[in-house]
């Protein structure tokens, strides 16, 4: 958590991260913390049926593991939400692999036991 709140201070409106990492890794985990350091208070929650949640219209938290085609991202308008000037979070980014703008950062969490995680960035 303080690593992503960290790490938050490097983002800047426009940015997208593509977070990788097996599920239950901790990128739910680790959007919570950039949303502490982006001064985000709102509760933040998975986005696993939602496809997209939004804070204040400043973060855009994608979960694409369900998005069976690029198709259907289009038609559930993700492409909109990366010209909105927020901070764009991707997880399952390879099914929306051509809908991705140039210059992505990615951030992948690999488990290392108990409570440890390795954070590649």
């Amino acid at each position: 958590m303080r690593w992503a709140e960290e790490y938050a201070r490097s983002l800047s409106a426009g940015d997208t991260v593509l977070l990788g990492g097996n599920m239950g890794a901790g990128k739910t985990v680790l959007a919570k913390g950039i949303a502490r350091g982006l001064g985000i208070a709102d509760e933040i929650t998975s986005p696993t049926y939602a496809y997209i949640n939004s804070y204040e219209d400043r973060l855009f938290h994608f979960d694409c593991y369900r998005v069976q085609n690029e198709r259907q991202a289009v038609e559930l308008g993700f492409e909109d939400y990366f010209s909105m000037g927020g901070v764009c979070l991707v997880e399952w980014s390879e099914n929306i692999a051509s809908l991705l703008p140039e210059n992505c950062k990615r951030v992948t969490i690999s488990g290392m036991g108990e409570g440890e995680r390795e954070i590649e960035f």
